[in-house]
């Protein structure tokens, strides 16, 4: 009886060793299965990121108006023929020259030049770039300003206006006695007023955002002034050479002064002489 009970013990041991067995079997399988789905996520990520494409650059902007003006001043070997490149270049970019002045060189000033161009917008750095080849840059500035906000209010209020005109001339038609057709046009007359004028703003706006305004200033070698000194020496020379200068120009405002001077003296020697001779009269007397 008691080997009954040893060997059913036995077997219920091994019946409980085998469901262990399963059991951890089955959960290895299922984390075998688990890593698998996981290997498979990275796969549906990459199809994610392949729907993300293009770049920022892709993304629309809203278009400013901007309004640019610059200053520039090149030194050339001959200003005056320079300025009649600065002309064609501009002339070829599709712009066009609001003022010109040219100084031929003479005895006491040396030549220049200076010009107002208006270059289309979308040209200016081409354009500066080949002004810039007419000589040796002394100096470039430009100044952007955004008038979007500006623009666009011109635009609603010139909008509004011609919506307000229309709708006077329709009720001009349709007036039927003299008190109100006289009303509708002073009034029509004030709006159309408002508008041209509106109208003329906004295209004066639009001209300065589609041509950029440069100054360009064309002068001969020696004009402007060169670097400081950069040394004890060139410093000495540099001061020796203006303290020369301004001798040299004091000599020359004496020289300048020195007849008026002259004629001066005459003139008050002549009124002492005056004076004193009708001062001896009076003591004669």
């Amino acid at each position: 009886m008691r080997r009954t009970w040893g060997v059913i013990t036995v077997l219920l041991t091994a019946l409980l060793l085998a469901g262990c067995t399963t059991n951890s079997g089955s959960s290895v399988s299922g984390d075998s299965s688990g890593s698998v789905s996981g290997g498979g996520a990275p796969e549906q990520g990459d199809k994610a990121s392949d729907l993300v494409t293009g770049t920022t650059g892709d993304v629309n902007t809203s278009s400013r108006d901007v309004i640019t003006t610059g200053s520039l001043s090149i030194t050339a070997t001959d200003p005056v023929k320079a300025s009649d490149s600065a002309v064609t270049i501009t002339e070829q970019a599709g712009g066009r020259v609001d003022s010109r002045s040219e100084n031929p060189a003479t005895d006491v000033q040396p030549a220049s030049a200076n010009l107002t161009l208006r270059i289309p917008s979308d040209e200016l750095d081409h354009t500066l770039k080949e002004l810039k080849s007419l000589g040796t840059l002394n100096f470039v500035t430009l100044t952007a300003q955004d008038v979007t906000q500006q623009s666009q209010d011109l635009d609603a209020r010139i909008t509004a206006l011609t919506t307000s005109v229309d709708r006077l001339l329709a009720l001009m038609a349709s007036a039927t006695t003299t008190a109100d057709l006289i009303s509708i046009e002073s009034a029509l007359s004030s709006r159309q007023s408002e508008l041209e004028s509106l109208q003329s703003q906004r295209d004066y706006l639009a001209d300065q955002i589609d041509y950029s305004t440069v100054q360009l200033e064309l002068v001969a070698e020696g004009t402007v002034a060169a670097s400081g000194p950069d040394t004890f020496w060139s410093g000495v020379i540099a001061g020796w050479t203006a303290l020369v200068t301004a001798l040299g120009g004091l000599l020359v405002g004496l020289g300048v002064a020195l007849p008026w001077l002259v004629a001066l003296a005459i003139v008050g020697t002549i009124v002492l002489l005056i004076v004193r001779m009708f001062a001896r009269r009076r003591k004669a007397a």
